[in-house]
């Protein structure tokens, strides 16, 4: 199982969001509203960013990443960064079943 973190350009969610609708069996994605600070250059400005976060097993990982990619996409700086983290474990809170996915 994998973590797909996602950070891209706010007005970018719609579109984001409506490709990934067509993916069969993706679980719930977590969307939050953050803040990004370039350290590159010399102004520091923060701007506005989203991030989602997804759970996903290993096949689903190559389309979600593709589909975010392509939706996200505008060319210009700033479109962001797609991160794939390993996933050790899961516990549901409600039952405490571990390694799931759902």
């Amino acid at each position: 199982m994998k973590e797909i973190k996602a950070i891209i350009q706010p007005f970018m969610l719609g579109e984001v969001l409506e490709g990934l609708h067509d993916i069969d069996n993706l679980p719930a994605a977590t969307v939050s509203e953050v803040r990004g600070f370039s350290v590159v250059h010399p102004e520091y400005e923060s701007r506005a960013k989203v991030k989602l976060e997804i759970m996903v097993p290993d096949e689903l990982v190559e389309p979600v990443v593709e589909t975010i990619r392509k939706y996200a996409h505008t060319g210009n700086p700033g479109d962001g960064r797609i991160f794939v983290i390993d996933i050790l474990e899961t516990v549901k809170i409600r039952t405490g079943q571990r390694d799931t996915a759902h």
